[in-house]
């Protein structure tokens, strides 16, 4: 998996809107509106298989993950490969740049 860590770059929101996209056919940052994949609404700090009203798999609310930033960078690189029996099909985002600019797209608009 990745060679680059999450604190050695600086995530832009905006350009992490950009990358959003690539999330909105499952996903969205409005609380309490699931899709087909839980809201993404404040993630950041989340514990794992914690939204009300979604049927998470047994591998995400077990996992005991809490969704810091650094977790979210690698598991945003390859969901499957980072946690095994998620439903989540997307096959990740390899550029690190662009998994710390979703993050801090991500963490800016869960504050609002």
């Amino acid at each position: 998996m990745t060679e680059v860590a999450y604190a050695d770059l600086t995530g832009d929101a905006a350009a992490g809107k950009t990358a959003f996209a690539k999330c909105m056919a499952c996903h969205v940052q409005e609380e309490r509106v699931n899709r087909v994949g839980p809201h993404l609404y404040g993630v950041v700090g989340r514990v794992a298989g914690s939204v009300e009203g979604f049927n998470f798999t047994p591998a995400n609310s077990g996992s005991g993950n809490t969704w810091t930033k650094d977790v979210l960078f690698e598991y945003l690189e390859a969901p499957q490969e980072y946690l095994k029996g998620t439903r989540m099909a997307f096959p990740g985002i390899k550029d690190p740049q662009e998994r710390a600019d979703l993050i801090e797209y991500l963490e800016v608009n869960g504050e609002i």
